[in-house]
């Protein structure tokens, strides 16, 4: 009795809006906590645990459900469509949040980072100036999400790799 090979895609749908949910939490707490503009990141350090356990735990639980056999290839289609699932629905969040919820908020944001980097004396106004034009281009949420969802994408290949060289059984 053969069992039907699962499509690696569809098995990480579910981890991946797990782990895009995970995200969002903690940036909603974040931002009710006021340590966005604070910049205050070490709950981010949380996500950055999350992903490659739950993109590990992902590849696990399809080579489980394959009878113990994995293939790097099949590893990689796992990891990489769970952190491009999260991405995604973290980049849904995201264009809300900023368009519809607190559209001036990216801004502030902003402005706040600025102006700390003004008072520890790492900036001058001068410099502030002139990377104006740069922080203008990733500031706007559609860029910031674009690059979000591109780096969840390569260290989803990067996890998913190793995940795949350390689990990987073949036939």
């Amino acid at each position: 009795m053969e069992s039907q090979k699962l499509s690696p895609g569809k098995f990480a749908r579910n981890y991946g809006i797990i782990l895009g949910l995970i995200l969002i939490v903690i940036a909603v707490i974040m931002y009710i906590t006021g340590m966005q503009l604070k910049g205050i990141q070490w709950p981010m350090y949380l996500y950055y645990i999350a992903f490659p356990v739950m993109v590990f735990y992902a590849i696990s639980n399809y080579k489980k459900q394959q009878g113990n056999i994995l293939s790097l290839g099949d590893a990689l289609k796992v990891g990489i469509a769970v952190a491009i699932i999260s991405a995604l629905v973290y980049a849904v969040y995201n264009l809300l949040f900023n368009y519809v919820i607190d559209p001036g908020f990216m801004q502030e944001a902003v402005q706040s980072e600025l102006d700390r980097m003004l008072e520890s004396g790492k900036m001058t106004e001068e410099m502030i100036e002139k990377t104006a034009p740069m922080r203008e281009i990733f500031s706007n949420p559609l860029v910031g999400t674009t690059i979000w969802i591109a780096m969840s994408a390569i260290f989803g290949l990067i996890y998913s790799l190793i995940a795949g060289l350390i689990m990987k059984k073949e036939e």
